[in-house]
């Protein structure tokens, strides 16, 4: 073989050695990642089932005091959560020391002070299971048991940017009125042979009270986050006009993800894959209702958008698939832990984990059937939504890597 022929030869085999080597390097390392995901999901699955025990044996802290450690910026509890059960067991059974009206907002709900404390809302049971709001998806009252359904999905998605929610029953005779203050005290009234209050927010009415059985109501509380992490609301670039006949500019513009990616925070930092990631949970759990959302103050577009007031889900069926994921429509990108989360969730697997998730919790069953089948068949429509995507403009284009050690931002 002439010296000519023998360099272009070993040129050739150089470049395909060097491609290989790139090709295996790249592989390996999404292999790694895939792989780490893989592991984050079995950790969860293994530590799913809460049952609520008051021992802490291993630490003279109170639940409370852990709790409130574990907050940071990109999570308000970690992975490992061997407390959870007995922080839980804190929020449902600690003696209530004081009651109040709820913070403001349009919703009915009481600001209640536990043993040591620690706030919580507890948000008052106002249908059955399975009764069905008609009209618009944000109508209606908000749901108690959503807010318990949704802090277990935020579990098992990986997310854990919910704060903690546990089902309470509460009697209101022997353990709210004696410790409420009069402003709460003033909306008591009795209907029938069962003890009512309708609260202080912008819609509730002495006509529409929520109402115990008997004296005993059934209710979620949901942990207070620390007061060293005030919180920031914003406006949803994604929320609603809620004027009639007036569209919001997503409505109507399909290049909107392109200018909402041109504005802080949502130009650089986790931000705007928060926003995807809120659009698939809120979809998952019908919510079609965050036209706000919180962070935490000063964080510059760094800490997460915090998962709060999920309630008002999980009850009507008018949903708009292309609404509520519109931000993942118009800006087709996803977290790649994400969307491993999500393929490892499908074929019953999701509605598997949220009924064993929920199994210890006060009120359980927290969801009906139906309402699990229908996670399932959401989950489907997301699933699909993220193919069109990557059959639209590529694998590498949709699925974006984001893993900021999340302590640390």
């Amino acid at each position: 073989m002439k010296l000519k022929q023998r360099v272009v030869l070993l040129a050739i085999l150089l470049v395909i050695f060097i491609f290989t080597k790139v090709f295996l390097i790249d592989n390996l390392d999404t292999s790694a990642a895939n792989r780490e995901d893989q592991r984050a999901f079995h950790r969860m699955m293994t530590g799913l089932r809460v049952e609520l025990a008051p021992k802490l044996d291993h630490t003279l802290q109170s639940p409370w005091e852990i709790a409130a450690q574990w907050v940071v910026p990109r999570e308000v509890y970690p992975e490992e959560t061997p407390e959870l059960g007995a922080i839980m067991h804190a929020m449902a059974t600690k003696k209530i020391i004081k009651a109040d009206v709820g913070y403001k907002g349009t919703q009915l709900k009481a600001l209640l002070i536990l043993e040591g404390g620690q706030k919580v809302v507890f948000k008052p049971k106002r249908y059955s299971r399975d009764y069905v709001v008609e009209g618009e998806p944000y109508a209606g009252y908000d749901r108690h048991n959503a807010e318990v359904a949704a802090f277990h999905l935020d579990r098992i998605l990986g997310f854990r940017r919910a704060p903690l929610v546990v089902g309470r029953f509460v009697n209101l005779r022997t353990e709210i009125k004696p410790v409420a203050t009069e402003q709460l005290l003033s909306t008591f009234l009795t209907v029938g042979n069962n003890t009512c209050f309708y609260g202080k927010c912008y819609y509730c009415r002495e006509t529409e009270p929520a109402c115990a059985d008997g004296d005993t109501m059934e209710g979620s509380v949901t942990l207070w986050l620390p007061d060293v992490w005030p919180l920031q609301k914003h406006r949803h670039p994604w929320g609603r006009t809620y004027r009639e006949g007036k569209l919001a500019r997503w409505e109507y513009d399909e290049s909107y993800c392109d200018a909402v990616k041109k504005t802080s925070p949502y130009d650089s930092g986790p931000r705007l894959l928060d926003i995807i990631d809120t659009a698939v949970f809120d979809y998952l759990i019908g919510n079609a209702d965050r036209h706000h959302y919180e962070s935490f103050q000063d964080d510059e577009g760094a800490s997460m958008l915090i998962l709060l007031d999920n309630a008002k889900s999980f009850g009507n069926p008018s949903l708009d698939e292309r609404s509520i994921l519109a931000p993942l429509y118009q800006c087709c990108i996803i977290r790649v832990s994400t969307w491993n989360r999500l393929n490892y969730l499908k074929n019953g697997v999701l509605k598997s984990a949220l009924k064993s998730a929920m199994a210890h919790d006060p009120i359980s069953p927290v969801l009906s059937d139906p309402h699990l089948d229908a996670v399932d068949q959401r989950l489907l429509s997301v699933l699909a939504t993220v193919k069109q995507c990557t059959d639209q403009f590529g694998v590498d284009t949709v699925l974006v890597e984001d893993r900021m050690p999340l302590s640390h931002l």
